[in-house]
């Protein structure tokens, strides 16, 4: 935490994610309060008092002296203590600092993550009205949903271990279940599961469970969500929703879909994982190589796959919103899962602490060999794409619905150019790209009104659209490549462009 403030940097600081200031000068501000929740809900952060943001995002002490401090703090420590201003306290004396910025004072409050089973923190006694989060230099009311999503976290009993009392064994699809255990069967001979009948078996690794109710067995929502059919899956889950989108040929819109509720396939997890994986790894290169004689068709590649198909499956928060995406496109693979990271996204690529949103599914996985790496899943995908000299992936965490994205390219990454253009160069492109008329730019926003997301076009399409030749249509499309607007597939032929 302490790195988020140096006062040696106080002037090149501006307030972002991670930093707030407050003027304070007619005691606590009010707003405090949110963003301390804020930063407690989403990555820490530092509030200072006795700061004001000018117009450039530049900061100006606000003149508090020796006497507005002491008044300030001790108000700021009685609140802190009370419930009835904020549900928990993270702070001690050493998170409070004070500094001189010439003949002022500031003080800086470093506020941490809090941890998974200390959320949500909220203030003012009101769970749903007074939780906050942070994005960008903003703070923001979590809604009901985030809330609730908060509250599932809070304990060690993952949500996937509950029992589904108004479920039976029979609702769970035998196929599903028949080829989860001759997998486990053929990678494990001679496991001590082998000998079990299905109820045990089912039982032993989580996905039956004994009913406090009626001390029968019944699905766990592992159980459910691994072996059950869709329509009985959404029962419990009702947001629950798995689809694949292909996209590698721009002329079609999908190249292939594979969506849990089309009624064409069982719909549960771990028909899905298989489906899906045997799609993404298609087109990867296989070296030629040999062990006792027997072809290896695996590579670390291969691997990395696995894991990441696994991860955003094991760590999806069933109740969220918009469901489980996988898109691949021509050099990209994106895996989209409902739900915020629980480590946070630092940790989550760092590695080396384990924290799944459901725990049994991760034991599923794990017990035919899929997963096996806890907490290093993801640094290994990162290694791997290393090692292939691939763009590095990308983790982004959105908010509101929360969901985390992983995002893997297929592609080289780009030597960094040692040719640095000349002023002149620059000048003239600079005034080239100042140089657009009224007209122009009413042709290029005619095309981004026209393009839909997701959809390819060719120059061809958009012809009629602006009413000009294909020569100029295909100048505007250039323009707008460069200026990062839409992009094309790079084609020489038959070139087509999609809207960013």
């Amino acid at each position: 935490m302490t790195k988020l403030f140096d006062i040696s940097k106080f002037d090149s600081y501006k307030e972002d994610n991670r930093r707030e200031v407050k003027k304070a000068n007619g005691g606590l501000p009010i707003a405090l309060w949110d963003t301390y929740s804020s930063f407690a809900n989403t990555y820490g952060g530092v509030i200072i008092l006795g700061i004001k943001e000018l117009e450039d995002k530049s900061w100006k002490t606000t003149g508090l002296k020796a006497a507005d401090k002491e008044k300030l703090l001790d108000n700021f420590w009685n609140l802190i203590h009370n419930s009835q201003k904020v549900n928990i306290n993270l702070l001690s004396e050493n998170d409070v600092e004070v500094y001189e910025v010439g003949e002022d004072l500031i003080i800086v409050i470093y506020v941490p993550m809090a941890k998974r089973e200390q959320k949500p923190v909220f203030i003012n006694n009101d769970m749903f009205g007074g939780t906050f989060r942070r994005d960008h230099s903003g703070d923001y009311h979590c809604t009901r949903l985030q809330v609730k999503a908060m509250l599932r976290d809070q304990t060690d009993n993952t949500m996937d271990m509950e029992v589904l009392d108004d479920a039976v064994i029979e609702d769970l699809n035998v196929e599903t279940i028949q080829g989860y255990r001759n997998r486990h069967r053929t990678l494990k001979a001679g496991h001590p599961f082998e000998r079990l009948d299905d109820s045990e078996y089912l039982r032993s690794i989580g996905a039956v469970a004994i009913s406090d109710l009626d001390k029968q067995l019944h699905p766990t929502a592992a159980g459910m969500l691994m072996f059950g059919n869709e329509y009985n899956i959404v029962r419990h889950f009702p947001e629950y929703f798995l689809d694949y989108r292909e996209e590698l040929d721009p002329t079609i819109r999908w190249t292939d879909r594979l969506q849990s509720s089309s009624g064409e396939w069982s719909g549960n997890i771990c028909d899905f994982y298989f489906r899906v994986y045997n799609k993404i790894i298609k087109d990867i290169k296989v070296p030629f190589k040999t062990k006792s004689g027997d072809r290896i068709d695996d590579t670390p590649v291969h691997e990395a796959l696995r894991e990441a198909l696994a991860n955003c499956l094991i760590n999806t928060d069933f109740y969220g919103v918009r469901g489980v995406v996988i898109k691949k496109e021509p050099d990209k693979l994106i895996m989209e899962n409902p739900g915020y990271s629980r480590t946070g996204k630092v940790q989550m690529r760092k590695g080396g602490v384990s924290d799944p949103r459901n725990k049994t599914l991760m034991k599923m996985f794990n017990l035919i060999n899929i997963g096996e790496r806890a907490g290093s899943g993801v640094p290994n995908i990162f290694n791997v794409w290393e090692d292939e000299g691939w763009v590095e992936p990308a983790i982004e965490e959105h908010f509101d619905p929360d969901r985390i994205i992983l995002i893997l390219e297929f592609k080289k990454k780009q030597a960094k150019k040692a040719t640095v253009k000349s002023d002149s160069k620059k000048a003239t492109e600079k005034n080239d790209r100042k140089k657009v008329t009224k007209n122009t730019q009413l042709q290029y926003e005619q095309i981004l009104t026209f393009m839909k997301l997701d959809t390819w076009y060719k120059a061809s399409d958009l012809v009629e659209v602006l009413d000009v030749k294909e020569t100029r249509t295909k100048e505007l499309l250039r323009a707008l490549v460069a200026d990062g607007k839409i992009l094309d597939n790079g084609a020489t032929k038959g070139r087509c462009y999609k809207k960013l």
